[in-house]
């Protein structure tokens, strides 16, 4: 979501800091491995730099509080063809599920400010309780195939602005792997992970797909 569909603005990263600075750690050392983790989940980065997980817990909590206050206070707004993307996948009769790093109840207060509870099909977030893993493993795609009851994975195109959606994308086996550029990994990081293709903004995907599914048929 943030990144791909949602302006980021560095709110995610101001939450970060704030998240670390609150169980005593400098964050400013820790910023290189924050930006190449961006779309795991966020409690797994904060136990990967602190190593202690009440404190990864802590630091969690610290993070969503911060987040959930920039959400809340108008500082994340859709990104620029977000809704365009939408409503032209919607018109292909394409179903559209939103997975994120962010926990499920941080998605729901995005989804619900930015009133997109009717613009998509499904919203996924990792479900440790459950099973369900975040990215990088394909866990979110696959779960996303099983609840919209999609026959063969090679109808899924999954799209995103960090390493870890498209490596989670290209193991779940989907057809469509895009990285979308200007979010929180840049044009060089995205091609040198796996891809089929790389867009300028997520409203370019459904033209993406549509040439994939014209490709087909011609077959």
């Amino acid at each position: 979501m943030a990144g791909t569909t949602v302006r980021d603005a560095g709110t995610v990263e101001h939450a970060f800091w704030e998240a670390l600075s609150a169980v005593g750690v400098n964050p400013e050392q820790h910023l290189p491995f924050l930006r190449s983790s961006m779309g795991w989940p966020k409690i797994e980065v904060f136990r990967a730099v602190l190593g202690d997980d009440a404190r990864a817990h802590l630091a969690n909590a610290r993070f969503e509080d911060s987040y959930d206050g920039a959400v809340s206070r108008g500082d994340v707004e859709p990104l620029p063809g977000a809704e365009t993307a939408f409503a032209a996948l919607r018109a292909a009769d394409v179903r559209i599920c939103l997975a994120t790093g962010f926990s499920r109840a941080t998605q729901e207060h995005i989804v619900d400010v930015l009133g997109w509870r009717d613009l998509v099909d499904l919203t996924l977030a990792p479900e440790p309780d459950d099973g369900v893993r975040g990215r990088p493993y394909p866990d979110l795609v696959l779960a996303a195939l099983l609840r919209m009851r999609v026959d063969d994975v090679r109808e899924v195109a999954v799209a995103g602005d960090t390493v870890s959606d498209l490596v989670a994308g290209t193991r779940a086996g989907a057809s469509i792997v895009a990285g979308v550029l200007g979010g929180a990994h840049d044009a060089t990081t995205l091609s040198r992970a796996p891809h089929t293709h790389l867009v300028a903004a997520i409203d370019e995907l459904p033209t993406v797909i549509a040439g994939a599914y014209s490709s087909a048929g011609a077959m």
